[in-house]
């Protein structure tokens, strides 16, 4: 959902790094990219275990951080490029779709309202609840189960190296979209498909991931 159906991460960096700011530490672009796709909390204790900072913060920390999210996103972020036609090409053809996401259901009630995706998707699956997040699969199992579907047959978009690997451990197909900084980078070898935004994903690209 972040970074892929809406320009969200934008807003989650500020917020995340105007928290951090408030215990001296100024991550940089690259470290900031590091963490991309992990769940807040998991965020949160990656970077206070990485600078030092007492865990009693940590929930303040997070809450801090989801709220300033919501709130920035909810005003100001923009859908990416390709959402009409991502959904428009798989409902022509019968899939069912589903939303896995790391983010809390909060956000996600702000953003399906926001681009208006509600009637298109049949099923939610939140990490913001669960023991383990992406990287892990559980997420994605979980999105799966709901849709009635084998993991095997799904086929994920992905924005992030923690998405795709959350992906590929649920033994789906994965077409990862990176951010244009991040582009280049090998490790995007490790998704079935590489593309620079959705508006790319046409029938011989559908055709080459069956």
């Amino acid at each position: 959902m972040d970074g892929l159906l809406i320009d969200s991460e934008p807003y989650w960096q500020e917020a995340g790094m105007e928290t951090m700011q408030q215990f001296d530490i100024t991550l940089t672009l690259e470290q900031y990219h590091f963490t991309t796709g992990l769940r807040t909390k998991e965020w949160i204790d990656h970077w206070f275990t990485q600078f030092g900072i007492s865990k009693t913060y940590a929930v303040g920390a997070e809450n801090a951080i989801v709220a300033k999210a919501i709130e920035k996103i909810h005003a100001k972020a923009e859908p990416m490029p390709g959402i009409d036609h991502i959904f428009s090409f798989f409902r022509q053809r019968r899939f069912r779709i589903g939303l896995a996401t790391s983010s809390p259901l909060e956000l996600v009630d702000t953003v399906v309202n926001k681009l208006r995706i509600g009637a298109l998707v049949q099923a939610i699956s939140s990490a913001g609840s669960l023991s383990f997040s992406k990287p892990h699969p559980q997420v994605y199992l979980n999105c799966a189960e709901q849709l009635g579907v084998n993991p095997v047959e799904c086929l994920c978009f992905e924005d992030s190296f923690n998405g795709l690997i959350s992906a590929k451990a649920a033994r789906m197909k994965c077409v990862i979209i990176p951010t244009k900084d991040q582009v280049q980078l090998a490790k995007w070898g490790a998704a079935d498909l590489k593309l620079g935004s959705l508006l790319e994903f046409g029938e011989t690209q559908f055709d080459a991931l069956k």
